[in-house]
């Protein structure tokens, strides 16, 4: 019994044998990749002035040590488009011969130097101006039907490039505030402030639901008294007319 226990080891030690050589044998690719090097030229968030060439500055490579920036592909360029304000992204590609990409990107911001007027700060919801859907019924009255009595506040506007501001709740606090959802259910964005005062919306989004606003019209602010106001359209069937009253 002993012997054949002996035996039977021994076996086992063969087969653990032959099990690391057949993982050695097919560890024989040896072959290293070499990454591309991205470089890019002038400034990752460039301004332009509105009506102003725009050229862009490109951006450089190096695989292994050589020159790769004949391989690279620039993506967005042509669709800056100097005479409208806003934001516009450029993004260079190269892959190397094993089919590994690299990357770099720029951001682009057309802006109109004639805007003096600024918006930054921080603003409160006019609860009884401020109105909800087709029938016009005022935040406050809303709110009330909610069992809510809250103001909403702290809406911000911070210039993230001249003219050009990062909008903290579009929709002036209603569901993050009032309904209570969270800040998730925020409508952030970003507006342009026009020469006459007026304002374009360049982009929304609510992260709880994935999407944006329909669009705003209809905009004014005051300098003089700090009010901003301007109606918008959410999923086709949320209307409301905001307006908001600087701190």
């Amino acid at each position: 019994m002993k012997k054949i226990y002996l035996f039977g080891l021994m076996l086992c030690a063969m087969a653990i044998g032959l099990t690391s050589c057949s993982g050695d044998d097919q560890l024989t690719d040896t072959r290293v990749t070499y990454y591309v090097n991205m470089d890019l030229q002038g400034d990752a968030f460039t301004l332009v002035p509105l009506g102003t060439p725009y050229v862009d500055a490109g951006c450089k490579a190096e695989l292994n040590g050589e020159d790769y920036t004949p391989k690279v592909v620039a993506v967005g360029v042509e669709d800056v488009d100097v005479n409208s304000v806003g934001f516009y992204d450029i993004t260079y590609s190269a892959v190397n011969p094993d089919g590994y990409a690299a990357s770099a990107s720029r951001t682009v911001v057309v802006y109109d130097p004639t805007v003096t007027a600024s918006l930054e700060g921080s603003y409160s919801t006019d609860m009884d101006a401020s109105k909800y859907g087709t029938g016009k019924a005022s935040f406050a009255d809303r709110a009330a039907g909610y069992g809510n009595t809250t103001q909403c506040v702290g809406i911000t506007f911070e210039e993230v490039a001249p003219g050009i501001y990062y909008v903290s709740d579009l929709l002036g606090g209603w569901y993050n505030q009032i309904r209570a959802y969270g800040t998730k259910y925020c409508m952030t964005g970003y507006v342009s402030l026009n020469p006459d005062n007026t304002l374009t919306l360049q982009s929304s989004y609510i992260a709880g639901w994935g999407d944006g606003l329909d669009y705003i019209k209809d905009t004014a602010y005051d300098p003089a008294t700090g009010k901003i106001s301007y109606s918008l359209s959410y999923a086709g069937q949320i209307f409301m007319d905001i307006v908001l009253n600087k701190d």
